[in-house]
């Protein structure tokens, strides 16, 4: 069975001061997205599914969407605030405004996809061999599997110089996911890596493996992601900042004896669009595998 890519894009952008997910970047309006569903689409991904604000729907079509869907089998669907909760819930969260989190977007999509999937943010590239890398992996697991994937990259491969970043960093024994440990606050500080954590800072070598949020599921990874939730939910309803993350949620599975989760690597050098800073280098990064004939200089038919 042909994977599908579910591409996170409900995102509020607050750092970058915009809507970045639909930022053009590319010679023709294209965005990052575009490239990462350019190389996803060739590695062997046969439909791509969107989970996007209602708000920045029309936009979406206009500078995304429409031209992807001539070119694929693609749909979106909508991760609101109040999505996934009960009336009682809505009530208890009712002063917060900031999203709920990656396993909420994720379990936002759960109706339209039941074939294996990779995940991926909108704002991040990740380079073609692990596009194809997933494909594989994704297309020879048999219905009901447990075996999930997921692959990692060099944590000084994907740091930015505007300011600090989240990651997951993970801990690996023989080829497969042991555990891993979300640090929200990565940043350079002179020539150190240094994850600023609540209770104090940690100096990190920067050769750490870590996730891009860049996975591979069976549809079985659903159920689990639904009880992670609905723990998640039952202790922080009332709180207005913490997230759901899906990297504590693939990472509970392993934990949890409810799957095991094969880990692959690439050396790719991340570049996203983090800080409206990252506009620039993104362009310039885009612009080099263009003229070198990595990319076409346009992606789609229109």
């Amino acid at each position: 069975m042909k994977p599908t890519l579910l591409v996170m894009a409900a995102g509020m952008g607050s750092r970058y001061g915009g809507i970045k997910q639909i930022d053009s970047v590319g010679n023709h309006g294209e965005t990052l997205l575009d490239y990462g569903v350019y190389d996803a689409h060739r590695s062997g991904f046969e439909k791509v599914v969107f989970i996007i604000r209602k708000d920045i729907e029309k936009d979406f079509r206009e500078r995304l969407f429409d031209r992807i869907a001539n070119n694929m089998d693609a749909t979106y669907v909508f991760q609101s605030q109040d999505a996934l909760l009960s009336e009682e819930q809505i009530r208890l969260a009712g002063n917060r405004k900031k999203p709920w989190g990656t396993i909420h977007a994720v379990l936002c999509a759960e109706n339209v996809v039941k074939e294996p999937f990779a995940v991926i943010n909108a704002d991040d590239y990740y380079g073609r061999e692990a596009f194809a890398i997933l494909a594989e992996h994704l297309s020879a697991l048999e219905p009901g599997s447990k075996e999930h994937a997921m692959v990692g990259y060099v944590l000084d491969h994907t740091m930015s110089k505007s300011g600090t970043v989240s990651r997951a960093i993970c801990n690996v024994e023989d080829g497969y996911l042991v555990s891993m440990e979300e640090h929200t606050k990565i940043g350079y500080e002179g020539d150190k890596v240094v994850s600023h954590q609540p209770s104090g800072d940690i100096v990190l070598t920067g050769k750490e493996w870590v996730s891009m949020n860049f996975f591979g599921f069976s549809p079985t990874a659903f159920e689990s992601f639904n009880h992670y939730w609905d723990s998640f939910i039952k202790e922080h309803i009332t709180s207005e900042k913490i997230e759901c993350y899906l990297p504590n949620g693939a990472s509970n599975i392993v934990t949890n004896g409810e799957g095991k989760m094969r880990f692959y690597t690439t050396q790719e050098s991340w570049f996203g669009m983090t800080y409206s800073e990252d506009k620039d280098i993104v362009k310039h990064e885009l612009a080099k595998k263009v003229s070198s004939g990595y990319y076409p200089d346009k992606l789609w038919k229109l």
